[in-house]
């Protein structure tokens, strides 16, 4: 999914969220929950997959990299979120 649709679909919602630079192929939707603000959500195996066909990082440098610098980063109560799959899915298949 790129960028401008992204935008556009949080825009129309009348939100203000915070995105995942170039992450935009793993954005699922927003979450919202009693008491907190709406979040972006990604799918974390298709993070780790971007990172890895993107970066060309292994798949165990990928989700180093992906927890101690995406997931692991708060910035404020609009941080976004990563869904991991209850089937417990690692890897993104398109």
């Amino acid at each position: 999914m790129d960028k401008e649709r992204i935008n556009t679909f949080v825009w129309e919602r009348g939100y203000s969220v915070m995105l995942a630079d170039g992450f935009e192929d793993a954005f699922l939707g927003l979450v919202e929950s009693k008491g907190s603000v709406p979040k972006a959500c990604y799918d974390r195996a298709k993070c780790i997959n971007i990172l890895e066909e993107r970066d060309g990082m292994p798949y165990l440098e990928a989700v180093e990299f992906l927890d101690f610098n995406v997931t692991d980063a708060y910035v404020g109560e609009s941080t976004p979120s990563f869904l991991e799959r209850i089937d417990g899915t690692l890897r993104y298949e398109p």
